[in-house]
């Protein structure tokens, strides 16, 4: 179980459009906009997606996502910065791997690493057993985390896997992400049976697709676990989707459920910490795990 809570602010996504909602941070400016906000109302770490500024398509390239990484660190020089290897929109190792290579003040902590493939509504996020293993040794040898991200049992099974084949060493971070329609269900049923198959020494997350974040980010604060938030999984604010969402919103609202559960919000600092990361301020991505 956490202790302190970890909020992992996730503003954009692949999917949010501006046709969806004008809330949603596309551009360079307006996503560190965005995490200027939430850096001020409190979060651990953020999960980035980067957009073409010509087409507002998602991308992978090393070069916007340094724009957007230079632009936090101005003002939050420890934040826990993760960017997304997502394997929905891109196939090809060169692409999916292209931020890992950032160095210096621009190195992501962290690289998402999706454990299997899955199918989302109307697409497919593609992870072969040898791309998930080849992000795996590329993190590990560039000195960078993984985020684990797990939509089902599976998934966790396989992190053991990469575990015994030491492509990944503890401390772990999961995102636990319930109510896809292919994936496990947002209940109390499949979190519970997923927060226990988590190998030791790991630090979790709930995430809720859509209309069960809230309820995905209630049961976790409630048991002591983190959450992930923001208008990547959930662009509405009510379930019954009359009110469209900002991420403040979606923060402010994670923030008044810890208060009345008695929980503090962990610091970058004491994440950095738990996850063997440096400390920030200019040394970034995992300390030697030897």
């Amino acid at each position: 179980m956490n202790d302190n809570l970890i909020i992992n602010f996730t503003p954009t996504g692949m999917i949010p459009t501006k046709k969806m909602t004008p809330y949603v941070p596309i551009s360079v400016s307006e996503i560190v906009e965005d995490v200027h906000l939430a850096s001020e109302i409190g979060i651990t770490m953020v999960h980035l997606h980067a957009r073409n500024p010509e087409t507002d398509e998602p991308s992978f390239k090393k070069e916007i996502y340094a724009k957007i990484i230079e632009g936090i660190r101005k003002y939050a020089p420890d934040l826990v910065i993760c960017t997304s290897l997502s394997g929905r929109n891109f196939r090809e190792l060169d692409q999916r791997s292209d931020s890992l290579f950032l160095k210096g003040n621009l190195k992501p902590d962290m690289g998402s690493l999706t454990l299997s493939s899955l199918n989302f509504n109307y697409v497919a996020s593609t992870n072969s057993p040898k791309m998930i293993q080849d992000l795996a040794a590329i993190m590990k040898k560039e000195g960078i985390a993984p985020e684990l991200e797990a939509f089902d049992m599976g998934m966790i099974n396989y992190a053991k896997y990469l575990e015994k084949k030491k492509l990944i060493e503890p401390p772990y971070y999961f995102n636990l992400l319930l109510g896809n329609i292919a994936c496990a269900q947002a209940d109390v049923l499949h979190a519970g049976i997923m927060i226990n198959d988590v190998p030791e020494n790991s630090f979790w997350s709930l995430a809720g697709i859509g209309d069960n974040q809230l309820k995905m980010n209630s049961l976790s604060i409630a048991v002591g676990g983190g959450v992930r938030v923001g208008l990547e999984d959930n662009i509405w604010f009510d379930d019954k989707r009359t009110q469209l969402a900002t991420n403040s919103d979606l923060l402010n609202r994670v923030h008044t459920i810890a208060k009345a559960n008695g929980r503090k919000v962990m610091t970058s600092s004491e994440f950095r910490d738990k996850m063997n990361l440096h400390p920030g301020h200019g040394k970034y991505g995992r300390k030697s795990l030897q």
